[in-house]
């Protein structure tokens, strides 16, 4: 059987492997998905009038151009690059990116810009809650509200919402395009602290620091919902670091599992065949791979 990999130059390409990689990528990784309580179920959501108020003109087109800056060099992700099987789209926010695709119905990578200051403004944004499907993907395409509703997932996002620095980039924040199916352990505890993690470091750096989060499918992955959205069985989080040119990855399964340390650049290309960062100089990792 061949598995796909998710690879780039900062473009991200899918490629064809042999199944002897160990962990591959966008269709590749991880095993059955725990079970937890629903997140939100009394959470209200937005209209799709009120969700598409949200985007400016340009951010409503399907490209990367009014959100270049969320990329390291400017350099966004090329949809050409993307198997045309996966009918992947380019979405923009005020405080994040997304590479999404009509097929999974999630997003494939999501991209954001931390520094310090933008953190700072992010510190007290109340949390909205507001959850909604992204009226800019057809109905068909995209995750519904109802996709979720018994499922035992969470709504897990990739851009957190406590990285918003302003009440409009906190609503854009809870788009169902910004969120995978989530064990709800994981999304409420584990990946929590990896986020703050992040955060902390990113507060503390001399420049702007980017990072790439989002969900990885092994052969066998479930799906949930009528629209048959996929469930990832691991998902990554890797961070660039542009001042000190350091890069590091969290490969985490989506389930209730201890905590794992940060891996290096290199480890997480071999790993995931994701070869996010092209040709960007990347000179170190994280300390000696323990945590931020």
């Amino acid at each position: 059987m061949k598995v796909r990999k998710f690879v780039s130059g900062l473009s991200v390409m899918l490629v064809m492997a042999c199944a002897s990689v160990q962990a591959k990528s966008i269709l590749d990784l991880i095993p059955t998905v725990g079970q937890g309580s629903q997140q939100g179920s009394r959470q209200s959501s937005l209209s799709q009038g009120e969700a598409l108020s949200l985007y400016s003109p340009g951010q409503q087109q399907n490209s990367f151009d009014d959100c270049s800056d969320k990329f390291p060099q400017t350099r966004p992700i090329s949809l050409a690059n993307v198997p045309a099987k996966m009918k992947p789209m380019a979405l923009c926010s005020d405080n994040f990116a997304v590479l999404y695709s009509q097929t999974s119905k999630t997003p494939l990578v999501v991209v954001e810009r931390l520094n310090s200051q933008l953190l700072q403004d992010a510190k007290g944004e109340e949390r909205t809650n507001a959850f909604y499907p992204d009226p800019r993907i057809p109905k068909g395409a995209r995750a519904e509200l109802s996709d979720y509703r018994g499922s035992n997932l969470d709504r897990g996002h990739q851009a957190p919402a406590a990285d918003a620095p302003d009440q409009k980039a906190m609503a854009q924040s809870f788009a169902l395009s910004n969120m995978i199916p989530q064990d709800p352990d994981n999304n409420r505890k584990i990946w929590s602290k990896v986020e703050k993690d992040v955060r902390k470091f990113s507060q503390r750096a001399g420049g702007n620091v980017f990072v790439f989060t989002g969900p990885l499918f092994d052969a066998g992955f479930q799906t949930i919902g009528e629209n048959k959205v996929w469930v990832p069985t691991r998902i990554f989080k890797l961070v660039y670091d542009e001042s000190s040119q350091r890069a590091w990855a969290y490969v985490l399964e989506n389930g209730n599992m201890p905590i794992q340390k940060p891996m290096d650049y290199q480890t997480f290309v071999e790993t995931t065949g994701m070869k996010l960062l092209g040709d960007l100089p990347v000179s170190g990792s994280v300390g000696r791979l323990s945590s931020i």
